[in-house]
């Protein structure tokens, strides 16, 4: 009997079992719409969190912007067209003339004038006469300018706006890992819980087991009432353990939906096979950590961020230099009463005199902010080479702790097999037949946890090299 229990026991516990077939799983698009009850995989539930996290779709949001941001620059090489249009009513004429007829005629053209020309007609040329122009009019003109050299900035401008674009999509890749990083510590997290939980059903077994059999010795005589209330205490603090397992599997399994975009929290875990010996990673080298730098999107953000930098300064310098333009227009007007029309050419060049003054500030300030960057770049660097073998370091004690774990294991559930023996005896006491029992229950625990962290140690020290798998 007492074989027939710990074999049960044994096999009840034993933590992460092998899988189930593969056969008939759920596409990772639509688990968060399909029926209740579905087993998900690591994958799976990665997948729809990327599919349906806020930051995710925050992060595709600004890889657009920074497109529109890059085709808006590239309009920049092009001639900047502009049209223009006026119409105006004054009170009066904007420009005003007098004229005296009579100071330009001459004396012979006066006596021939006097004989062709009636009285009135001659007093009129003898008076000055008053002319106004540009009462009201319509001017319209269309005008393209196209710069032939602008200190580089449009260049420069335009190789900014590309790295804004590919700093987005790291940002982005930055969030991907964030998201995959949570996604995978909530579900190891879960099902360290739901193993905790098979460990309270089969030490809860286990004690119903033991509490019939002391119930029917306290009945026949053969053992003390207390032996009793030792295992009914026991059983209570198991109860115990079990409300406090379930309000946390609840409370991670929300977690774990809201997170991926699940409907329902009625899922199953599909768990990964447990091997008896875990790998063992290679030895870390300088080798290793310096070619796995280029790897890491941090790494890669601070090269992107000296390199705006850089574009920034030379933009600034752009400034200070002269510009220089050609366009060309056509213009119509009728302010003196008759339609006009004309085409034109012409040149520009702007030259910043005043501008120096701050701009060379300006200049220094950038130069500043790029050695800045530089310098950033390099202590990072060096961060980010502590923080691999840091991971490393981690994985390995994980692996070792995970290994012990495994062999307290062991030496508890003999030590259990002992004592339930030598309680049936009568050569020990039932608090310390619970001892025993309490002892393998925390060897089961610690073991789990052990493999939890190993895994998350993993996740760390692959994110740390850069690797997604």
């Amino acid at each position: 009997m007492e074989r027939i229990n710990m074999k049960r026991i044994v096999l009840g516990i034993t933590f992460l079992g092998a899988c189930a077939g593969l056969a008939s799983q759920p596409s990772a698009s639509s688990i968060s719409s399909e029926g209740q009850g579905r087993m998900l995989t690591l994958k799976q539930l990665k997948d729809s969190a990327l599919q349906h996290n806020m930051s995710i779709r925050s992060a595709r949001h600004n890889i657009s912007i920074a497109q529109e941001q890059r085709k808006e620059a590239f309009t920049k090489y092009f001639p900047t067209v502009s049209g223009t249009g006026a119409w105006f009513n004054a009170d009066k004429g904007m420009a005003k003339m007098e004229m005296d007829l009579s100071e330009s005629i001459s004396p012979e053209l006066g006596n021939s004038l006097s004989q062709m020309l009636p009285a009135e007609a001659l007093a009129a040329l003898s008076s000055p006469v008053s002319m106004t122009m540009m009462k009201n009019g319509v001017i319209a003109g269309i005008t393209a300018l196209q710069p032939l050299f602008a200190g580089g900035q449009i260049m420069n401008g335009n190789r900014l706006a590309k790295v804004g674009e590919e700093v987005s999509r790291l940002q982005l890749q930055q969030s991907e890992n964030e998201v995959e990083t949570a996604t995978e510590q909530y579900y190891w997290q879960l099902v360290s819980l739901e193993e905790k939980m098979a460990t309270v059903d089969a030490v809860d077994t286990m004690l119903a087991g033991i509490c019939k059999d002391v119930t029917v010795a306290v009945k026949a005589g053969v053992t003390l009432r207390n032996d009793l209330l030792q295992v009914q205490l026991r059983q209570n603090d198991v109860a115990s353990q079990r409300l406090k397992l379930s309000n946390g599997i609840s409370v991670v399994r929300l977690l774990l939906a809201q997170y991926c975009g699940l409907r329902d929290t009625s899922f199953t875990l599909q768990r990964p096979p447990v091997h008896e010996e875990q790998s063992v990673y290679p030895l870390l080298t300088e080798n290793d950590k310096q070619g796995s730098l280029p790897l890491l999107t941090e790494y890669q953000l601070l090269e992107k961020q000296v390199e705006a930098t850089d574009l920034q300064q030379r933009m600034a310098f752009g400034q200070n230099l002269p510009s220089v333009a050609v366009g060309a227009g056509y213009n119509y007007h009728n302010l003196l009463g008759n339609d006009r029309s004309f085409a034109m050419v012409f040149a520009t060049v702007n030259i910043p005199i005043t501008d120096w003054w701050g701009g060379t500030h300006a200049v220094k300030r950038r130069k500043l902010e790029h050695q800045k960057a530089v310098e950033q770049l390099t202590d990072n660097a060096e961060l980010l080479t502590i923080r691999m073998q840091k991971s490393w370091n981690d994985v390995e004690e994980a692996r070792q702790q995970l290994a012990i774990a495994e062999k307290s294991i062991e030496q508890a559930s003999e030590n259990l097999r002992l004592n339930r023996n030598y309680y049936h005896a009568g050569t020990i006491t039932m608090s310390t037949l619970l001892e025993a029992q309490l002892l393998y229950q925390q060897a089961l625990d610690k073991r789990t946890d052990a493999y939890a962290d190993y895994q998350n140690k993993r996740l760390a020290y692959r994110l740390a090299m850069g690797k997604k798998e």
